[in-house]
């Protein structure tokens, strides 16, 4: 059985619907802009939701949203913080 599972996870690997990319093919979130990182973070939403992901490969999407839900709430948090520090 764990043939089966190598062999998908190569399939899986080269067809970028089915898993998610390599961490190093991925860009740092930090240098992602706010968009950049809420569209990924749908994306990611949209694939653990279809189901048709495996374990591994839906807790390292889980992590990445995680990690790139943070770095959204962090931008609009600074944001929010500059406009409030406008002076009227």
């Amino acid at each position: 059985m764990s043939g089966t599972g190598r062999r998908v996870s190569r399939v899986a690997a080269n067809d970028p619907q089915s898993a998610p990319a390599a961490a190093a093919d991925l860009p740092d979130i930090s240098d992602l802009t706010y968009e950049q990182a809420r569209d990924e973070l749908i994306s990611i939403v949209a694939r653990l939701e279809g189901g048709q992901i495996g374990l591994e490969d839906s807790m390292a999407l889980w992590e990445r949203g995680e990690a790139l839900a943070t770095h959204c709430s962090t931008r609009l948090d600074g944001a929010e913080a500059k406009l409030g520090a406008r002076p009227e």
